[in-house]
C-alpha cells in the first residue's frame, strides 16, 4: 500500500515539478527581473526634495543679475571685475576655452575671420578701438548673454572659463596669442 502510494505520488508530482521548473526559468525580456525586498530598492514613501529657499544659489553657482540690454552690459562693465590674475595657467585655460567656443567665429587671432564667417556676418575684431575700449565686465556680459547676432554662451562655457577667455582676449589685443 505504501509502495503504491509513493508510486502514484511520484507520477503525480513529476509533471508538477517539471512544469513548475519550466515556468520558473522562463523569462520575459521585456519585463524587469524580480527584485528582492532585502535590497531596499523601493522606499515605502516617495522622497521629494524640498524646493530651495528663494534667493539661494546652488553650490558653485554665481549670481548674474544683468539683462541682455546695452544698459546692463555697461552696468556689468562698471560692477564686474575679473577675479583671475593674468597667470600663464589662466591664459592657457582661456586660450583652450576660446579655441573650443569662440575661434569658429572670431578666428585664431580675434580678427573676426573664423571659418564660419562666409555664412554669417563678420564679428568685430578684438583689436578694434571699440572692442579695446570695452571693460572686462562688458566682455564677460557679452559672452554670457550674447549681443546682436552672437548667442549667449552661459550654458556652454563655465563662469571661470568666461573670465579666462576675457584674459585671453586681452592678450590677443596686445598681439600675444
Amino acid at each position: 500500500m505504501i509502495r503504491q502510494f509513493v508510486a502514484w505520488g511520484a507520477v503525480l508530482l513529476f509533471p508538477i515539478v517539471v512544469l513548475g521548473g519550466l515556468l520558473a526559468t522562463r523569462r520575459d525580456p521585456t519585463r524587469p527581473n524580480h527584485v528582492l525586498p532585502t535590497q531596499m530598492v523601493r522606499l515605502p514613501l516617495p522622497v521629494r526634495p524640498q524646493p530651495p529657499v528663494e534667493g539661494t544659489l546652488a553650490r558653485g553657482a554665481h549670481a548674474f543679475h544683468y539683462a541682455a540690454t546695452d544698459a546692463d552690459r555697461q552696468r556689468a562693465g562698471r560692477e564686474l571685475v575679473n577675479p583671475f590674475p593674468a597667470t600663464p595657467e589662466a591664459l592657457a585655460a582661456g586660450k583652450r576655452a576660446y579655441e573650443i567656443n569662440c575661434l569658429v567665429c572670431h578666428g585664431a587671432t580675434g580678427a573676426g575671420d573664423g571659418p564660419i564667417v562666409p555664412k554669417f556676418p563678420n564679428p568685430p575684431a578684438f583689436r578694434s578701438q571699440k572692442v579695446q575700449a570695452l571693460r572686462d565686465g562688458e566682455i564677460f556680459h557679452t559672452i554670457t548673454v550674447g549681443r546682436k547676432k552672437m548667442a549667449g554662451h552661459a550654458a556652454l562655457v563655465s563662469w571661470d572659463e568666461r573670465w579666462q577667455i576675457v584674459l585671453y582676449l586681452r592678450s590677443l589685443q596686445k598681439g600675444k596669442p
